[in-house]
Formats: structure tokens, sequence, C-alpha cells
């Protein structure tokens, strides 16, 4: 399907509707944290245009693009899901239950550790590798 140096794409050997692709960077890499600057640009171009010949091709009203990390990743290599969906297909939302933050209180913490992660994240990272997030 889509065959270059540094990505592959191939069908989903069980789906969850017909066109269900995975984008993979030949290079093995375990999770997306892992993934390098030049990989992960390229890797992402890959999947915005397998996204667009998947929805074009079979008609679909859109896609759903996702990768696991660890928690339920089948195979321990870092793969990006390209789903074909259609209004009404059957799927609701995310495939697990969905919750709320007990108070906007508690839902302004888990940010704020999320915040200061990302913020470490960018003072320890290699200049070469700074993009605007």
């Amino acid at each position: 399907m889509l065959d270059d140096a540094d990505v592959v794409a191939f069908l989903d050997r069980r789906p969850l509707f017909e066109g269900h692709t995975l984008v993979v960077p030949r290079l093995h890499v375990v999770e997306l944290r892992d993934l390098e600057g030049p990989l992960r640009d390229e890797l992402f171009a890959r999947v915005q245009e397998v996204a667009a010949a998947v929805q074009d091709a079979l008609g679909a009203d859109g896609t759903f693009v996702a990768t696991n990390n660890v928690v339920s990743q089948s195979v321990p290599h870092l793969h990006v899901h390209v789903v074909p969906r259609r209004f009404k297909d059957g799927l609701r939302g995310f495939f697990w239950p969905r919750s709320t933050c007990a108070s906007d209180l508690d839902a302004a913490a888990v940010a704020g550790h999320i915040r200061a992660a990302l913020d470490e994240r960018r003072a320890t990272r290699d200049p070469a590798d700074q993009t605007d997030l």
C-alpha cells in the first residue's frame, strides 16, 4: 500500500472496518515517546496522506487516527491506526468508558501536572529538536 524508505502502511489483519490501515515506521520504535523528531515528522506526514487516501478511496465521512502506547499495544512496535469512519457506523466516541473529573479544581490540578511535565521535557530536549507545541 505505502512502502517508502522510512514508513510502511498496510491493512490491519483484524480491522474495525474495511480499509483499517496501520502506518508503521521501519525503524524499531516501541512507543510514541521514543520517536525522534525527523522520523516523527515523516511518520505523521505519511499518516496524514494515508488518512486522506482511506477517506477518499472508501467514500468514508472521515477517519479515526490513533496509537496505543504500552497499554492495549498488541505489538511492541509503534503503529498508527487509520480507521475509516461513517456517520452512524456503530462506534461511539472512544472504545472505553468515559468519565468526568470530580471537580473543576481536580481538572485544573491534572492540567497543571501535565503542563509541568511538558515544561520539564521542553527544558531537557535537544535544541535541534525544538518545535512549538
